[in-house]
């Protein structure tokens, strides 16, 4: 990955040999890999090597005292730019790495805390007289329990020495804690969900100061931290708070001013925008635009993901409408719904569209309404698209969140067909042409659906689960106790596992499944997808499996998305076309 430059009214700029690959793989899923400091001097992650580089404002490239065996991320400067606080993980002794928090400059790598499983957002005050962190262990995730804490720092020859730290949230009360960021030398904010939302909270270095809850935004404004570098809270240099709020699983940006929220509307960014020169600058994530970076207002795009095909345009995006709905056991869950849109094409006087059910990864993660090329490409094609935040996912609060532990593969599901009934019911979608998709632990939902449920014509499984004792017995240091909570502790609850396995109910599926599989795909392995593919051929079922080489977890080559996606379309028409 390359790291850009860009000055206002100005053209971007590569500001790396092509040799370097910014990027990081602690806690596997990687993020927070380069950090600028105000003086515009950048330290950086490279993912191939895991050596951690200084760029001079003049270009020239510092090697910093990385280890090797080690993984670095989440950098911060402290305020004399002497060197960075960061988040390690050691792989040099057998077993999982070990994670820790420490400095490092151009002769110094030193670990400051450690203890816990995972550490993620070391923020030295302005100051540089304390140092926040969140921490967590096993088995708990971070979107589960997390603690914050603080430290004070002593500097000796410019090296910061960590003294006794004290837990400011998450040790009197099990929560997630989330996204801290300094207010100012004396009080720090993050997002706590001890009051069952993700919200703003305020907490002082003072141990005698009670944390102070900020006005309610009407919406959460953390994120569950699969990967390092998230920001949602920013403090603006004129005292008001900009945050990133998700309100029934749609995000917005709002200010807090005088103890009032205002939204934002012209700003539809992936997270809270950060002052530059004099005003904001952010990634745009509009509904119906290609993501961009953007300076000062929305129309000033200064590069985009990519650009519409010749006679594309805004109006042929569909637009997501969130809906509400029954389900199981007399609760709500969640989704979003596009319907067709083509300017060139049109469905026939009161034909219902083809329908398109999206079971979203994760599983704790949620469907967005950000422009997304595996919504449009649907869309564009006369399909109808409901993208379910089934329970389990966030943008909802803890409760609903919670409510997949100990039921994925049963809760999940049951969202998924209660949403079909509903926009069937609403005219919305042809109760006899509706299909299933899903990737990773969407996979499994989907695979499950379809063994449980008659409502679906056909399924494709991208990378999916199948197996889970199989993943639960060879996964990464981050998710080897995820399932835990979402089936139950491995191997005591073997049993519940082979029950909750798709591969354990391959008779029960009738409709026709693609599989989409990688052949390097150390997450989910092929074999998985190999296995359901041979149960169901072995049973007369008609079910399709394609691998793609050099592919792992997650698609990336271009030729395998182009060729992905038209395969399933083929695949989708063809079942039609027997109905």
């Amino acid at each position: 990955m390359a790291l850009v430059s860009v000055e206002r009214n100005g053209t971007p700029q590569d500001l790396l040999p092509p040799t370097h690959d910014v990027g990081s793989r602690v806690h596997e899923y990687g993020g927070g890999a380069y950090c600028v400091s105000p003086t515009q001097r950048v330290v950086f992650s490279d993912r191939k090597t895991g050596a951690v580089w200084l760029r001079e404002t003049d270009g020239t490239l510092v090697s910093l005292a990385a280890s090797t065996g080690c993984t670095y991320a989440e950098f911060a400067f402290d305020a004399a730019e002497r060197g960075v606080f960061c988040v390690r993980e050691d792989s040099r002794e057998p077993g999982d790495a070990k994670a820790a928090v420490v400095w490092l400059d151009r002769q110094t790598e030193k670990v400051l805390i450690e203890g816990d499983d995972f550490y993620a957002a070391p923020r030295p005050a302005p100051d540089d007289a304390h140092l926040a962190w969140i921490s967590w262990s096993h088995p708990d995730m971070p979107w589960d329990a997390t603690t914050l804490s603080i430290a004070p720092l002593s500097w000796h020859d410019g090296v910061p020495d960590s003294g006794t730290h004290r837990a400011v949230c998450g040790a009197a009360m099990r929560c997630s804690v989330v996204d801290p960021v300094w207010e100012s030398a004396r009080t720090l904010l993050a997002s706590s969900d001890a009051d069952g939302s993700w919200r703003p909270c305020r907490f002082s270095i003072d141990p005698q100061q009670a944390p102070e809850w900020l006005p309610d935004p009407k919406g959460e404004t953390g994120f569950p931290h699969w990967v390092f570098g998230q920001r949602s809270l920013v403090p603006l240099a004129d005292g008001r708070l900009m945050a990133q709020i998700v309100t029934e699983g749609v995000s917005r940006i709002g200010i807090l001013e005088n103890g009032v929220w205002t939204d934002q509307p012209e700003r539809n960014a992936a997270q809270s925008p950060v002052p530059f020169d004099g005003t904001l600058a952010w990634i745009d994530t509009p509904p119906d635009a290609p993501p961009a970076i953007v300076i000062g207002q929305d129309t000033n795009r200064i590069r985009q993901a990519f650009t519409f095909p010749d006679g594309i345009d805004a109006s042929d995006c569909a637009a997501p409408v969130a809906l509400a709905f029954p389900s199981a056991g007399g609760q709500t869950a969640h989704a979003l719904y596009y319907a067709p849109a083509n300017r060139h094409h049109r469905l026939a006087t009161k034909e219902r569209p083809p329908l398109v059910v999206m079971a979203h990864g994760g599983p704790t993660a949620r469907a967005n309404a950000a422009f997304s090329f595996k919504v449009q490409w649907w869309t564009s094609r006369g399909f109808a698209v409901l993208d379910v935040n089934y329970r389990g996912s966030t943008g909802f609060g803890r409760a609903y969140r919670e409510a997949l532990e100990g039921q994925w593969g049963i809760v999940d599901v049951q969202d998924c067909i209660a949403a079909v009934r509903h926009v069937i019911a609403q005219g919305l979608a042809d109760p006899e042409r509706c299909v299933i998709r899903g990737s990773s632990a969407g996979g499994l939902t989907v695979l499950t659906a379809l063994a449980s449920s008659d409502v679906f014509a056909a399924g494709c499984s991208l990378y999916g689960v199948a197996d889970l004792r199989a993943l639960a017995g060879d996964t990464h240091k981050f998710e080897s106790r995820y399932l835990d909570r979402l089936i139950g502790p491995y191997p005591e609850q073997e049993a519940l596992y082979l029950a909750r396995s798709p591969l354990t109910h391959v008779s029960e599926i009738t409709a026709p499944v693609l599989f989409l599989h990688g052949d390097l795909d150390k997450v989910v392995p092929l074999a998985q997808a190999q296995a359901m593919h041979d149960g169901l051929l072995a049973l007369g079922r008609h079910s399709e499996l394609h691998v793609y080489e050099g592919e792992g977890h997650g698609f990336r080559q271009e030729q395998t998305l182009k060729d992905s996606f038209a395969r399933e379309l083929t695949f989708y028409q063809q079942i039609f076309g027997q109905l």
